[in-house]
């Protein structure tokens, strides 16, 4: 589970000679491990591309079904410069959306741990939320803001991203157990000392697993709500017109754009779970 703090690799022995310890203290056995671990994964995306690939010489698939990873990368790479553009206008919408839905999850989510009869009263409004389709929500919030508005396209990407922090914080808040609290408030300590030293820490594991689900939510909802319509610019809008003057390759090449930065974002989501897991342990 990403959330669990794993422990440090043992020392090596004291008769281990000093070249088996690799550089800088380096266990070598680790590096061959997460490489096995990503062998795996590249192995099996390379058979999936080399296959496509494949079907599409064999069965002489027509682009307007489906083009091939060669042309797909092809047309990407000789549009590079357009492609980086639309995934810039789409990964600022996605990271407004990401950060602000994260921040008010958080803070909902604390709220509803300190005060019970609130989150009582947020349940129905939450699940309202987790069911409302972007499709729908799009069109109606260009109406009230405007159709030449980026911010449609954040509000989407927020409320997205809300329901998963808010839910799995407020499950983190919930996990402390009572005689915790009770030890802190037998030293004399207030409620922002307990919620500093025992409710977050014990949380953050929680927090970040929404998050990381969350990051992938806010690229797919700033896509959709670009392909509803909005201001020109972004990888969905991108798609749109690409697949409208039937220029499908470099549809998929805007696609590929959006699986890259979808990707760029859990990378970094968990990446920053990863380090904050390991120092709220360690505290």
């Amino acid at each position: 589970m990403s959330g669990i703090v794993q422990d440090p690799p043992a020392a090596p022995a004291a008769g281990a000679p000093a070249e088996t310890r690799g550089t800088a203290g380096i266990d070598p056995g680790r590096l061959s491990g997460l490489g096995s671990h990503l062998a795996a994964p590249l192995l099996l995306g390379a058979a999936a591309l080399l296959l496509w690939q494949g079907a599409v010489w064999v069965l002489q698939i027509e682009p307007f079904i489906v083009p091939g990873p060669l042309a797909i990368a092809e047309a990407f790479a000789g549009n590079l410069a357009n492609v980086l553009g639309a995934a810039v206008v789409t990964g600022v919408n996605a990271a407004v959306g990401l950060v602000t839905g994260a921040l008010l999850g958080v803070a909902a989510a604390v709220a509803a741990a300190a005060v019970p009869a609130l989150d009582r009263l947020a349940a129905p409004l939450v699940v309202a939320l987790s069911v409302i389709p972007i499709v729908a929500l799009a069109p109606v919030l260009y109406t009230m803001f405007g159709a030449d508005q980026q911010a449609t396209r954040q509000i989407v990407a927020g409320i997205a991203v809300f329901i998963p922090v808010y839910v799995n914080s407020l499950r983190g808040f919930r996990q402390v157990k009572p005689v915790h609290r009770d030890l802190m408030r037998s030293y004399a300590a207030g409620k922002w000392q307990i919620t500093r030293s025992v409710t977050l820490p014990s949380a953050v594991p929680y927090m970040f697993t929404g998050l990381r689900i969350a990051s992938s939510l806010a690229v797919v909802s700033a896509l959709i709500a670009e392909y509803f319509g909005g201001p020109v610019g972004g990888l969905g809008k991108s798609v749109t017109s690409a697949a409208s003057s039937s220029n499908y390759t470099l549809a998929w090449a805007y696609v590929l754009g959006a699986v890259l930065l979808g990707l760029l974002f859990y990378a970094v989501t968990a990446a920053l779970e990863k380090y904050f897991s390991r120092h709220s342990g360690g505290s």
